[in-house]
């Protein structure tokens, strides 16, 4: 009977409250308080939906309540600085405090263990240089009618809708004062996104949100509508992304404003549902025929597509396309499964797609082996927070870095991780207006442009200690990998890296390579026939 030992006793202080009060009114508050509590334990005995509720009336909402802090409880009191929980706090920090303004310099020695596996670093020169400027940019489309020079590092995609009207403003100009992009997420270009003018890379999803017709298909005239805008530098399709790679989405009826509405050109009072998949194309070749009529109807912007890389067979059917026909993509941004995202399913960000540095790697060699890495630049997102992050990556085949979670620390997110129950406690994930208007866009600007820029600054101070003067000249030879206690390696030793043209003319002896490349077909991205047979296996 311990378990209804609370409940009992609220019972009886309700009573006794409520008799004391006819002597001593203050008792009057007591009464109200226990007899609150008491109606709540009588309607816990009474319910059936929670077992838990009915054996622990009162006591089980104690429970609830700590379980719903246990994250910040985590985070502000348990959790080490250098835990990745998405982000550490020595993450967030360094965030914070480049964003502010303030001093990003730390005391006393790092908090890393350098003989744990898996601690990396970049070796330093005998002979630095001295680099005056930090705004290192690589030229994108180089043969188009409108190449477009961007900055190494930028916003990656994150639509209106899943962030504030304030968090877009906010960024996008954060991204004019620091000249740098601004990607806008498959949710089409919203007002927001326009006010004040910073660079975009426009992201057309499955949903084709912003170039779409009535029945959700593919729209020439509303594509050119916005693509023309001297605003947009860059066409970008969207095939797949890290955290969700595969998945489609649905944005409910009743979160259909009149300005999603008007922004990705869908009706209110009807689900606004993203594919899983593209109705423009169905094979490999016809993809690079709808990136080339993209860019024709662009007027010639730097156009080509992000992806997650799932089944190797797909991308070598991409890749073998290209080869075949000529078409080529401008750039191709390479996401991670690493990344992150305003609502999927657990096992989806835990367990689906490759990894950032295995995805960016095999992209880079196969455009390598064949001839196509000068003419195709790309891109990387995933978990990207400091200089050295851009520093390693680069050095593993990127021409440049996108990030989306860092320019939301930028912009005062406190990792709540309540991005999806429009709850967002500092206005940046929620549309709720009584919670985003409270974001200031002058100062949050100031901050957006402020991280990049100081982390570009330390991007250039690296470099020079290592002997370098831009991040092109990075290799997988300068970043270093401790592999055991006892053993250190290159990223140039651990990984292997094709030879310019090798796939013309042999299988590199490389695992995917060697069991995909011979079977891929430009034509299909179905899987190869011995891949099938393997499943059609079970079934005998």
């Amino acid at each position: 009977m311990s378990r209804y030992l609370a409940y009992g006793l609220c019972i009886a202080l309700a009573l006794l409250s409520l008799a004391l009060s006819f002597t001593w009114p203050a008792w009057g508050w007591g009464a109200v308080a226990f007899g609150l509590l008491a109606v709540i334990g009588t309607w816990d005995v009474l319910q059936s939906r929670s077992t838990l509720r009915r054996n622990y009336p009162v006591l089980a909402h104690f429970r609830y309540g700590l379980e719903s802090v246990g994250p910040e409880i985590r985070q502000y009191f348990i959790e080490g600085d250098t835990v990745e929980v998405p982000f550490s706090r020595q993450q967030r920090s360094l965030v914070y405090q480049r964003a502010k303004g303030v001093m990003d310099v730390v005391p006393f020695g790092s908090q890393q263990d350098v003989y744990s596996v898996d601690y990396e670093w970049i070796n330093h020169s005998m002979a630095p240089t001295h680099v005056d400027s930090h705004d290192f940019r690589v030229v994108i489309g180089a043969n188009t009618a409108q190449p477009y020079s961007a900055s190494v590092f930028n916003i990656s995609a994150m639509s209106f809708g899943a962030l504030s009207a304030n968090a877009v403003r906010a960024l996008n100009e954060g991204a004019r004062r620091g000249g740098f992009y601004h990607d806008t997420g498959e949710g089409s270009i919203s007002p927001y996104h326009r006010e004040n003018g910073g660079d975009l890379v426009w992201e057309i999803g499955s949903g084709y949100f912003g170039c779409r017709d009535e029945r959700g298909a593919f729209s020439e005239e509303r594509f050119v509508e916005n693509a023309r805008s001297p605003q947009v530098k860059m066409i970008e399709l969207k095939l797949s992304q890290g955290a969700k790679p595969g998945h489609g989405g649905v944005l409910p009826a009743a979160k259909v404003s009149a300005e999603i509405s008007a922004t990705r050109g869908v009706p209110m009072g009807h689900d606004c549902v993203s594919p899983a998949r593209h109705s423009a194309f169905s094979t490999p070749v016809e993809l690079l025929q709808f990136i080339a009529r993209l860019r024709d109807l662009s007027g010639g912007k730097p156009t080509g597509f992000k992806l997650a890389i799932g089944h190797p067979w797909e991308w070598f059917a991409i890749a073998k396309a290209m080869q075949e026909t000529g078409l080529l993509p401008d750039f191709i941004v390479v996401d991670g499964a690493e990344g992150g995202t305003g609502a999927a399913p657990s096992e989806f960000i835990d367990h689906v797609g490759v990894p950032m540095h295995e995805a960016l790697l095999l992209v880079h060699n196969t455009l390598v082996g064949l001839n196509l890495r000068d003419r195709i630049r790309i891109g990387a997102a995933g978990k990207i927070i400091s200089a050295f992050d851009i520093a390693r990556i680069m050095a593993m085949g990127a021409d440049w870095c996108n990030a989306a979670r860092g320019f939301m620390f930028a912009l005062g997110c406190i990792q709540s991780q309540s991005c999806h129950n429009d709850r967002c406690p500092t206005g940046v994930a929620t549309q709720d207006p009584r919670r985003w208007k409270h974001l200031d866009v002058p100062d949050k600007s100031v901050r957006v442009q402020q991280f990049h820029d100081n982390t570009l600054k330390a991007l250039r101070d690296m470099l020079c200690a290592a002997g370098l003067e831009h991040p092109q000249q990075l290799g997988p030879e300068h970043i270093l990998r401790r592999v055991s206690p006892i053993e250190v390696r290159s990223l140039a030793s651990l990984y292997r890296f094709v030879e310019p043209g090798e796939l013309l003319d042999r299988v590199p002896a490389h695992a995917v390579f060697r069991d995909f490349w011979p079977d891929a077909r430009s034509d299909s991205f179905a899987a190869p026939r011995r891949v099938s047979a393997l499943c059609d296996a079970k079934d005998r």
